[in-house]
């Protein structure tokens, strides 16, 4: 039980990382990747899986 909070908290920070960093670009550097700003949270849920 312990493992699996652990594993879960990990996971969220991951996705709390990846998240803050994709929401700190501009609209411009977001473009260049290719990324619209409403696919933050499906880019940052789908990069920790």
């Amino acid at each position: 039980m312990i493992n699996t909070l652990i594993r879960k908290y990990n996971s969220w920070q991951q996705y709390r990382r990846t998240y803050d960093e994709l929401s700190r670009l501009s609209n411009r550097e977001l473009s260049d990747l290719g990324i619209g700003r409403g696919d933050i949270d499906y880019i940052a849920r789908s990069h920790h899986r």
